[in-house]
C-alpha cells in the first residue's frame, strides 16, 4: 500500500500551497472534527481505511486537535500502517482551559500529542485560546516557542484568533505562519481586518466552514429549509446556526 500511495503522489494533480518554506500542504485538508463526536461512531478500523483512501487520492494533509476525541490516536495509527511520514502532514490543535500556563504543562500537553501522533515533531502546531482578557496565551507562546526551538515543533499557528490579538503576538516577536478561522461567501468577516494584516506579515489563512458543512453543495439547491430533526450531525447545527446569523 505505501509504495502505491509513494507512487500515485508523486504524479498527483492535488494543488499543493507552501505554508512555510519547508512545509507543503494540500489546498484542501482533511478535517477531523467529526471523529470528535456529534457525527456518529467512529470504528478506529475502518476509519484508517477510508484515510488510506484520501491518502492514495494525494488529500495528505490532516487537521486535527488534542480536543477532538481520537483523532492524533487515529494518526499515530495511520503514521505506523503507512510506514513514511514524509508522505502526508499532520497538523493539530493545541486547545488548553484559560488561565496561568507554566512550562511544565504546556509541554506535557505538547509530548502528549507526540505521543499519540506517534511523530518526533509536529508539523504545525495550531494554538487556540478560550478567553482573550487573559493575557496568559503570551506565555503559551513563549513555552510553546521554546519547543520549537527544541524541534518539537516544526511551525507554530493559530486557531480563531482576531487580529487585533495576532498584532500583539507579531509584536512580541512570535513567528506566526498560520491562523485557522472561519471563511465563506456567506461569513467573510477575515476579508476586513485579517487579510491586508496577513499578507503584509506574511500569514496564510486556513478556513473552515467554506462549504457551511455541506449546505453550499447541489444537495441544498432549490430544497427546503430544513428542520430542526433533519439536523443530524454537529456540522449541520453549527452551520445552520451560521445560516441563520449571516444569511
Amino acid at each position: 500500500m505505501f509504495e502505491k500511495i509513494k507512487d500515485y503522489n508523486s504524479h498527483s494533480l492535488i494543488e499543493n500551497i507552501t505554508l512555510a518554506d519547508d512545509l507543503k500542504i494540500c489546498r484542501i485538508l482533511n478535517g477531523m472534527w467529526q471523529v470528535a463526536g456529534g457525527h456518529g461512531q467512529i470504528d478506529s478500523e475502518s476509519a484508517i481505511r477510508e484515510m488510506e483512501k484520501y491518502q492514495i487520492g494525494g488529500y495528505t494533509t490532516w487537521d486535527l486537535a488534542d480536543i477532538y476525541g481520537p483523532a492524533e490516536l487515529l494518526i499515530g495509527s495511520f503514521r505506523r500502517k503507512i510506514g513514511n511520514e514524509e508522505t502526508f502532514q499532520a497538523l493539530t490543535k493545541f486547545v488548553p482551559n484559560s488561565g496561568p500556563m507554566s512550562d511544565s504543562i504546556v509541554t506535557y500537553h505538547v509530548d502528549q500529542s507526540l505521543k499519540k501522533m506517534e511523530a518526533d515533531c509536529i508539523d504545525l502546531l495550531q494554538f487556540h485560546w478560550w478567553d482573550y482578557n487573559d493575557m496568559n496565551y503570551l506565555d503559551v507562546l513563549h513555552h510553546l516557542s521554546r519547543l520549537q526551538n527544541e524541534h518539537k515543533i516544526k511551525h507554530l499557528g493559530l486557531t480563531n484568533f482576531d487580529t487585533e490579538r495576532v498584532r500583539i503576538m507579531i509584536d512580541n516577536g512570535f513567528k506566526i505562519v498560520s491562523n485557522q478561522v472561519q471563511y465563506s461567501i456567506l461569513d467573510q468577516r477575515p476579508q476586513k481586518l485579517m487579510t491586508p494584516f496577513f499578507a503584509k506579515h506574511g500569514i496564510k489563512i486556513l478556513t473552515y466552514g467554506t462549504l457551511l458543512g455541506g449546505f453550499f453543495s447541489e444537495k441544498y439547491l432549490g430544497a427546503d429549509e430544513p428542520s430542526r430533526r433533519e439536523l443530524t450531525t454537529s456540522s449541520l447545527q453549527k452551520y445552520k446556526n451560521m445560516i441563520d446569523v449571516w444569511g
